[in-house]
């Protein structure tokens, strides 16, 4: 079942009947799925932009905007189509093309460049490039080269830094680089942005220094209370603070560290950053992303679980339930394994949180074998891992249960199971299920399990 699915959703931007079926509907729930690109205009679209529907003979679809912009096509200023959910392929697929995305959203090539995305993903470069190209209608450089473009529309639009610090906390190598990319991708310049952002928020702004407020959207139905119940019985006092409203934490990033509170609400998740350096931003954003699962696709599980006779009154009475995801690969493991978190770096305090998680080497200088492991690059948790391979590595050090829970959370696994979870089969117990047989009832859940487990979660509660 998994194959056929994930099949269906690789063809969909093939599909050119269907997504024009989609873009005359202008269904947001595929936003982010495939881009519309008009021959005549020269510009792409998200497929629900409020624009008139262009005649079918006069449209291509492309899967990624990184492709549209290879083939000479600009992004829409009126639906902004960089501004959507990320495609739920790049959890769903196990694939070296979505592994790859996943590095490159979390500023993998800004940072060692792709020799360095290629040796993370364990491939060479000319390999790398011939199946990104194949897969996603662009390479490594161009796919990066869009996610810079995004970062920088930000920047522009939600903070009063000097464009030519933009330039360079975006990932450019020069500020001819970005003038020249802003242009072709946006069609317009840096400053004629920054104009028009003013201008459509008028003065309303709570961007200071380095804090910005940003809007995270998602796919509806958003099951926000479940996550943050979720976090709040698992919050590290001075890491987290959760409340009935929000959730802030610290991070630890490349170029420094960063506070982010979010604040979920009807169409988008709010999130207020503060950073110390902006080039941290991608992926600050990225990893906030993937922590809440706001990439998720809901009524493609809906489809599946609400078919359970057992789980169908869960799944009406709390759709759009998210599975949470990780910050950091190496932070998700040591959690799972510390009966108490020694003390990580202090930071400014803001909204409740004071401090940093622990660092792999701080942890094993306690004598924490699989901190050491972390600290001397044994053992390598990130979210561009092949799900197999990384769940191998991990039983050296972990049972099969933390391994799963592990894999599940680091890569937004949706397929996972934790069958031998305590709440897991509690909650199964409570439906009439048998937690003995879950493994069997599991296969008409699939490729979903891990929403399943999440709901099996909500009854034993």
């Amino acid at each position: 079942m998994l194959g056929s699915m994930v099949t269906e959703t690789l063809s969909l931007w093939r599909d050119a009947e269907r997504c024009y079926r989609v873009v005359t509907a202008r269904d947001s729930r595929f936003d982010g799925q495939f881009i519309m690109a008009v021959r005549t205009t020269g510009i792409y679209c998200r497929p629900s932009c409020p624009a008139s529907t262009p005649k079918v003979q006069n449209v291509r679809f492309f899967p990624t905007s990184a492709a549209a912009q290879a083939n000479g096509f600009r992004a829409c200023r009126r639906c902004l189509p960089d501004a959507v959910p990320g495609s739920p392929d790049w959890n769903v697929r196990a694939d070296l093309a979505a592994r790859a995305m996943r590095l490159i959203s979390d500023g993998t090539v800004e940072r060692e460049g792709v020799p360095g995305l290629a040796r993370r993903l364990g491939y060479s470069e000319r390999q790398l490039g011939r199946v990104l190209t194949a897969e996603l209608g662009a390479g490594p450089l161009a796919l990066a080269r869009a996610h810079r473009a995004h970062s920088a529309r930000l920047l522009i639009e939600m903070s009063e830094l000097p464009l030519t610090d933009v330039a360079f906390a975006a990932g450019f190598s020069s500020v001819r680089q970005f003038n020249e990319t802003i242009r072709e991708v946006f069609a317009t310049t840096p400053s004629q942005l920054r104009v028009s952002a003013a201008s459509r928020r008028g003065r309303q702004s709570d961007v200071t220094g380095t804090r910005l407020s940003l809007r995270l959207p998602f796919r509806p139905p958003f099951n926000a209370a479940g996550l943050l119940r979720f976090f709040a019985d698992h919050a590290i006092p001075g890491v987290e603070e959760v409340t009935s409203e929000s959730y802030a934490r610290t991070l630890r990033l490349a170029h420094g560290t960063g506070v982010v509170r979010l604040t979920p609400s009807r169409d988008h998740v709010r999130c207020e950053l503060m950073l110390t350096d902006l080039r941290d931003l991608g992926s600050a954003v990225s990893r906030v992303r993937r922590l809440l699962d706001l990439d998720a696709d809901p009524a493609a599980v809906t489809r599946v679980l609400a078919a359970d006779p057992a789980l169908a009154p869960l799944v009406a009475a709390a759709p759009g339930i998210r599975v949470p995801g990780a910050v950091d690969g190496e932070e998700l493991l040591l959690r799972t394994l510390l009966s108490e978190v020694p003390p990580g770096e202090e930071v400014p305090g803001e909204w409740g949180v004071t401090r940093l998680f622990p660092t792999a080497a701080q942890v094993a200088a306690t004598g924490h074998p699989v901190a050491a492991a972390l600290a001397e690059g044994r053992l390598d948790v990130h979210v561009g891992r092949d799900a197999a391979e990384l769940r191998a590595e991990l039983l050296t050090y972990v049972d099969a249960s933390t391994a799963d829970y592990v894999v599940m959370r680091v890569l937004g696994a949706p397929d996972v199971l934790l069958a031998d979870d305590a709440e897991v089969r509690r909650g199964a117990e409570a439906l009439g299920l048998s937690p003995d047989a879950l493994g069997e009832r599991a296969r008409a859940w699939t490729p979903w399990c891990s929403y399943a487990g999440m709901y099996l979660r909500r009854a034993a509660a």
